[in-house]
């Protein structure tokens, strides 16, 4: 008991007053955008956040332990927004980060001339806020639209946001 006392005391006089100060001031609304995950656990289809990008995982091997040290796994994931293919390897042991990622329906009610969708969701909210995405998918989406106007249906496209990002992935037609 008296060692660990000594130990104690000896940590407190070593302390920074001006830690316990540190997080005064900051202005969290206490949500997280991301949450931990131990990289033996991720799994394919699962998202992960490699070099700070929030990524879908297409491919994971694991490697042996070698004569000191740990499995390691090998993570291959695609950045949800962009596509681009980011490789990351990471003792299975260790944590990483997981990004929480939600996907919502709306209904597209209009295209801006600058490009902004209207879209509406199921309580009838709008948001309209996101671009049209660029490329083939931003063109298929505005063929859809044109042709639901002539004939009735109803587009409603998928956004998905993660980490404070958001965008259009993907769309579909139903006949009203």
């Amino acid at each position: 008991p008296a060692v660990a006392a000594a130990r104690s005391s000896q940590s407190a006089r070593h302390r920074n007053p001006d830690d316990d100060m540190a997080d005064e001031g900051k202005t969290d609304s206490g949500a997280s955008l991301t949450y931990p995950i131990r990289a033996g656990e991720v799994k394919k289809g699962g998202h992960v956040c490699i070099k700070g990008k929030p990524c879908k995982v297409i491919e994971i091997t694991t490697s042996k332990t070698g004569k000191h040290g740990h499995a390691k796994a090998n993570i291959t994931a695609l950045d949800i927004f962009t596509g681009n293919k980011l490789v990351d390897i990471c003792p299975t042991s260790h944590n990483m980060e997981a990004p929480f990622v939600t996907r919502t329906e709306y209904m597209l009610t209009d295209v801006g001339e600058e490009g902004y969708l209207s879209l509406m969701d199921d309580e009838g909210n709008m948001k309209e806020d996101l671009k049209m995405p660029e490329g083939q998918l931003g063109e298929d989406i505005m063929k859809a639209f044109k042709a639901a106007e002539e004939d009735g249906s109803e587009v409603t496209c998928a956004v998905v946001s993660a980490m404070g990002q958001e965008a259009v992935l993907a769309y579909n037609t139903r006949t009203a």
